[in-house]
């Protein structure tokens, strides 16, 4: 991994953290929580995309991806906190 992929995936990380943060409870988990969500969420939004047959290409679908698994993860750990 050269540097400037590892700058995109902390940038990518970031913005879906941030956005899933958002769109789940209404604000983010300042940068390091943001990238770690993020990061995570793009995992888990990649195995969904690859079961559903969908391909996200390109740093905005990267980010759309990203999100949305993120977004699955922030839902999962609600309903395993209540």
């Amino acid at each position: 991994m050269t540097i400037e992929s590892i700058a995109v995936l902390l940038i990518i990380g970031a913005i879906a953290g941030w956005l899933a943060g958002r769109l789940m409870k209404g604000g983010g988990f300042g940068i390091a929580g943001n990238i770690v969500v993020g990061i995570i969420g793009a995992i888990i939004g990649q195995f969904v995309f690859n079961l559903l047959g969908i391909s996200a290409g390109g740093m905005i679908g990267t980010i759309i991806m990203a999100t949305i698994g993120a977004a699955i993860l922030l839902f999962v750990v609600g309903l395993v906190k209540k």
